[in-house]
């Protein structure tokens, strides 16, 4: 068993490592506020069709990244057994099936107005979501090699300029944003395709800044040289490992979409209560979003260096870090949720009374959820950096699925609990696959 004292350079490890990760995934929550801050004030109509349109794109790309986000684990486990070979070769395929899926994904992005006709939206919000998409989606393919570059420089411990990167593209999509949704400097006022645009700029401009810092700290492996050149065997493994990862990332990511359509039935005041608290939780996730991706690093490094010893150091030191900010963030929602919710509603706002009355409630929920939140997302991590995932998806997917949403119909919907019934089957699909991620973690990753 690991002793207290023996847990400090893990939690040490695990900070370093996962801080400035934390900080990188606050400037890209902060991208996302931006947006949607700026496209309000261009034009309502055009906001809700992009919001429309990024949760489409979203939910298609989140798959795709699952690739990339298998490339950390194998690169930690290559790189701690001394195999720089294997390094550059895992990532090249990394590249392969991102811009592979990417490939795969653009026509669904190109042809978007059709979907959102037949999911039932009306012809013009269809026709906005659509140019947005037209030119958003060929940002797939940025997107998904920044992920697979931030896998392969966090797996070798290069995670400080991962947030660099991102602060400077909260700055650059702000800039562009204002030029081109506006139409200031002389600039096309193209309002949603502007904020297109910016997107794929921006995506672009990273990944050609996070590429030249690999080449220039890694020139030794040679990551971009013959690129071109397959490797079926490293391919086959990026697959199979990365696929799990997506789809029980989506699972995860639907679930909440399906409480929005839940809360949307209740009336419109809950909805934007839902949203707003949503808003807050996801700020305060992406704390635990850090730390568990420096802990898959962590975990595929002692992988591969077959240390059972540092695989459960670093289990328990993840936890206690997780349940630590959990914990520093349930006291802060609790203890200040009406201040946290007046943040985002105008005071002239009608519906602001009830909005009040119903946000409490629901932040009252995202703190209960935190401790649940904060452990699936680190024990699922954990998995990962074993190269464990197909399980783990399905565990994920049943959480979610059979325990979290039927019970958040049954107790929002059915027994007319509210908003506050549909967030209590979240909490309650969170713990189920908090119990039994780390079950599985501890009794089949981890067992003497």
């Amino acid at each position: 068993m690991v002793q207290i004292a023996a847990l400090r350079p893990h939690v040490r490890s695990l900070l370093v490592l996962g801080l400035p990760l934390v900080g990188g995934q606050i400037a890209q929550v902060s991208i996302q506020i931006i947006d949607t801050l700026m496209l309000g004030r261009y034009d309502l109509e055009v906001l809700a069709a992009v919001v429309l349109a990024t949760s489409l794109f979203f939910s298609v790309f989140i798959v795709g990244a699952g690739f990339s986000w298998a490339v950390t684990p194998l690169v930690a486990a290559a790189a701690a057994g001394g195999d720089l070979v294997r390094v550059r070769r895992v990532t090249r395929m990394g590249f392969w099936a991102s811009m592979g899926y990417g490939a795969l994904a653009l026509p669904v992005f190109l042809k978007a107005d059709l979907v959102f006709v037949w999911l039932g939206q009306t012809p013009e919000m269809a026709r906005i979501a659509g140019e947005y998409l037209d030119v958003a989606g060929w940002g797939v393919f940025p997107a998904l090699a920044v992920m697979t570059l931030r896998a392969y420089l966090a797996g070798q411990s290069k995670t400080q300029v991962v947030m660099w990167v991102t602060v400077a593209a909260v700055f650059l999509n702000a800039g562009l944003n204002w030029l081109l949704i506006f139409g200031n400097w002389g600039f096309p006022e193209l309002g949603g395709r502007g904020a297109a645009a910016a997107s794929v700029a921006v995506n672009a401009a990273s990944a050609v800044a996070l590429a030249l810092y690999a080449e220039r700290s890694f020139r030794g492996q040679q990551l971009f040289v013959r690129i071109w050149k397959p490797d079926w065997a490293e391919l086959r493994q990026v697959f199979h490992l990365g696929w799990p990862i997506g789809m029980a990332t989506l699972a995860e990511t639907a679930l909440f979409s399906a409480a929005a359509i839940m809360v949307g039935w209740i009336g419109v005041a809950e909805l934007a209560a839902h949203g707003i608290a949503l808003q807050l939780a996801t700020v305060t996730f992406m704390m635990h979003l850090g730390i568990s991706q420096a802990a898959t690093v962590l975990m595929g490094r002692a992988h591969g260096q077959r240390d059972m010893e540092a695989k459960r150091g670093v289990s328990l030191a993840s936890l206690a870090v997780t349940l630590g900010i959990a914990l520093v963030t349930v006291a802060i929602l609790a203890a200040i949720p009406r201040p946290l919710i007046r943040l985002f509603v105008d005071a002239a706002d009608p519906m602001r009374d009830a909005i009040l009355a119903t946000g409490v409630g629901l932040v009252y929920m995202a703190a209960i959820f935190q401790l649940a939140d904060g452990a699936q997302v680190i024990a699922i991590s954990l998995l990962r950096g074993v190269q464990d995932t197909r399980v783990p998806m399905w565990m994920a997917a049943f959480s979610y699925w059979i325990v979290g949403a039927p019970l958040g119909f049954l107790l929002g919907i059915a027994a007319g609990v509210g908003a506050a019934g549909v967030w209590a089957g979240l909490a309650g699909g969170l713990s189920c696959a908090a119990a039994l991620l780390w079950r599985r973690l501890w009794r089949v990753q981890l067992a003497a």
